[in-house]
């Protein structure tokens, strides 16, 4: 029916009456909310929220991150129609999926822009409905993780990336991409112990006690050894996953502000993403996605599949596994 529903459908992210099933709209055209979910401010009946945070106010390198949300909502309209890849369930049909849209800030008040997101993570959480927020540079996930330790107590991060953004600030006011996890772990709001970083290859001596298994490790080891040592460190514990797309080696994803090469493929990533299904996920997020580098949208395309299998990741949870 998809051929027929295609000529009938369209602006999903406006029209669609029903908050679950995939849309067969036509990929190159219409409003282009995430994988055509419904743009909605009413979290009634929802599962899980989708929410950009168009914010590159804190980056050391290239901006460009702000326009990340937009590129990622675009490039997953080329998976709206389909069941996710492996997963043997279709979190489209069986979850009610919106989009929350992004958040509002004044880009002119970078001060404020912190407890705003705190604020608006805190507001979706409320209901309890998980987040898939779409960055933005790095920086966005602290705020974020403050609203989640509030709601689970402290988190254990799972983190893919090429920095381990621990670099040393002690001035908790300060807003950047490198060193917000430094603040994480030191304010209690993540537990070093039970938290990983994967993909990592920058020189930072102090790790806090989080385990690392840099790029070279899960290149040596491969991707199903790597999860089996992810879930050892994880546990049971709630887990928020945050996924920088320079974890992937810009070969893969150019479009980014920090590239480092030797990283992850895509293939990599895929293959871990679906194997951590069964982790006690409580949310994450896609970010560094910069578009004005990107120029054969490839970044933007890696980030729509890293936040859908993040949504299935979710899906997974909630239904008790297969």
């Amino acid at each position: 029916m998809a051929l027929e529903d295609a000529k009938t459908e369209i602006d999903h992210a406006f029209t669609r009456e029903n908050m679950k099933g995939n849309s067969f709209e036509l990929t190159f055209a219409g409003a282009t909310s995430f994988l055509r979910r419904k743009y909605t401010k009413d979290l009634t009946g929802v599962d899980i929220a989708v929410t950009g945070v168009p914010f590159d106010q804190a980056v050391t390198n290239r901006t460009g991150t702000r326009l990340g949300p937009r590129a990622i909502r675009e490039a997953s309209a080329l998976q709206a129609p389909d069941a996710p890849y492996g997963w043997g369930f279709d979190v489209m049909q069986e979850f009610a999926i919106a989009d929350y849209g992004d958040l509002a800030f004044d880009y002119g008040d970078v001060p404020s822009f912190p407890g705003r997101l705190t604020e608006h993570i805190r507001g979706i959480l409320k209901h309890n409905v998980p987040t898939v927020t779409l960055g933005g540079d790095h920086y966005i996930t602290f705020p974020v993780l403050k609203a989640y330790a509030e709601k689970y107590g402290p988190v254990s991060l799972l983190q893919f990336d090429a920095h381990t953004d621990t670099w040393p600030d002690d001035d908790m006011d300060r807003i950047d991409h490198g060193t917000m996890f430094y603040k994480a772990v030191k304010s209690g709001i993540v537990d070093p112990a039970t938290s990983v970083q994967v993909g990592i290859r920058t020189t930072n001596e102090d790790t806090l006690g989080v385990t690392v298994i840099d790029a070279r490790e899960v290149h040596e080891q491969g991707p199903q050894a790597t999860v089996a040592r992810i879930k050892e460190v994880l546990g049971d514990r709630p887990v928020y996953l945050t996924f920088d797309i320079d974890a992937l080696d810009p070969a893969f994803a150019p479009g980014t502000g920090t590239p480092v090469w030797g990283g992850l493929t895509s293939a990599q990533a895929s293959i871990m993403l679906r194997d951590l299904a069964g982790i006690n996920i409580v949310g994450g997020d896609i970010v560094e996605v910069s578009p004005p580098f990107d120029t054969t949208g490839a970044t933007a395309i890696a980030g729509a599949h890293v936040a859908t299998e993040i949504l299935c990741l979710l899906g997974w949870k909630m239904r008790g596994g297969a």
